[in-house]
């Protein structure tokens, strides 16, 4: 059932995997590990399809669901490093398009770091829609805010790639979206497969679909599981979480990142498509400086870094709990621990996650195809989580 290999000392990593399978409901899934440069677990198992009883490979690729999202805040990380843009100017020097309605004064940094108000797209979306970035960037850009830019925050759960996407494509010479620019300049140059809108060539028997859904009932059925305020949010149509994750309302369908059509566009936040490897070599490089990627000093910083705090403090317009966030990236917060101070990444709705922990070196990336209904914190990563940062600690002391 579980294939792959686990360097000397890691061995608690794969036996937490495997007891992911004996007790924790498993169906398929992977997880992967990178210290210090070098890929330490690489491990895989279970059903990527259980209905035809095809095994889960090497070479399985899922959907990520949010784990997206850090991987896409990679792309400008990388822009930024090159000097493109600066993260305390103004969104509408690169954008002067978005000023509208409110927007003039809204930084990149506010901006990644999920304070500008802009969680919810008021304008009416679908998949044609989604797959033209003029249509998209048009919608963003009529957006008002829900609140004064820096005074609150919120999860930008589904808009944030998007606003990242047009960002990229304004300030690269080249005008690439950001599912283009993560591909020629961080999957490429490091080796992985990763994808911010699938290929074609991709074959079909690659992908583990994604099992589960988020029904209403299921929600309320597995509120011990999530935070019982953002249940009664997202259950009122009105809300500011609801409207978050309802246009289109294909976006808050897990079942649908299935679609091959869903699956083809760039949905930057939330339909990344990769291995485990990937996730982990990705964040393992920024991990240990950014090297491969050529990540400078001060944008490396800056990510390690917690957001200055809203004024009106950390509670979350969406989320409905107290967070933390940085440039595109959750930190640790009280009830989401996970590494040291210095550690960033996003975790994936269902259970997938992928964090980088300069304090130890670790890139850390696990995804399946079983959802459940954590917003963070899912037993199963967890308990891979804290087994490498125990395993890292002790053979890097």
């Amino acid at each position: 059932m579980i294939s792959g290999t686990v360097a000397p000392g890691y061995e608690p990593v794969r036996e937490q995997f495997a007891e992911n399978f004996a007790s924790r409901k498993e169906v398929g899934a992977a997880c992967a590990v990178s210290v210090d440069g070098e890929l330490v677990v690489d491990l895989w198992g279970g059903d990527a399809d259980p209905s035809t009883n095809r095994p889960w490979q090497e070479d399985t690729m899922v959907n990520v669901f949010s784990t997206t999202k850090g991987v896409s805040s990679i792309a400008l990380a990388h822009a930024h490093s090159r000097g493109l843009f600066d993260y305390d100017e103004k969104v509408s020097t690169y954008w002067p398009e978005f000023s509208a309605n409110g927007k003039e004064d809204i930084t990149v940094r506010q901006l990644l770091s999920h304070q500008a108000g802009l969680s919810a797209i008021d304008a009416k979306m679908d998949l044609d829609t989604l797959a033209d970035p003029d249509l998209v960037a048009t919608a963003l850009a009529a957006q008002a805010p829900a609140w004064t830019p820096g005074t609150k925050h919120g999860y930008h759960g589904i808009s944030l790639g998007w606003y990242e996407s047009e960002l990229i494509s304004r300030v690269d010479p080249q005008h690439r979206t950001i599912g283009e620019y993560f591909a020629d300049e961080i999957a490429t140059p490091l080796g992985i497969e990763f994808y911010i809108g699938l290929p074609d060539d991709v074959p079909d028997d690659r992908i583990a679909p994604v099992l589960g859904d988020w029904f209403r009932t299921k929600m309320v059925f597995n509120i011990s599981k999530l935070p019982s305020a953002f249940v009664i949010a997202f259950l009122n149509p009105r809300s500011l979480t609801a409207r978050t994750f309802a246009n289109p309302k294909v976006v808050g369908m897990p079942h649908r990142y299935n679609d091959p059509e869903m699956q083809r566009i760039e949905l930057p936040a939330s339909n990344g498509i990769g291995t485990a490897r990937a996730i982990a070599v990705v964040y393992g490089d920024l991990a240990t400086g950014g090297d491969k990627l050529g990540i400078t000093p001060d944008t490396l910083d800056a990510l390690t870094e917690a957001a200055t705090p809203p004024t009106d403090g950390k509670f979350d317009q969406v989320l409905q709990a107290e967070t933390t966030f940085s440039l595109g990236y959750c930190k640790p917060w009280p009830g989401f621990e996970f590494g040291s101070d210095k550690a960033f990444g996003t975790m994936g709705a269902g259970g997938s996650f992928g964090y980088a922990d300069p304090g130890l070196g670790l890139g850390f990336g696990y995804v399946m195809n079983r959802t459940d209904f954590y917003l963070w914190d899912d037993p199963r990563e967890h308990a891979l989580r804290e087994a490498a940062t125990e395993c890292a600690r002790a053979t890097r002391s």
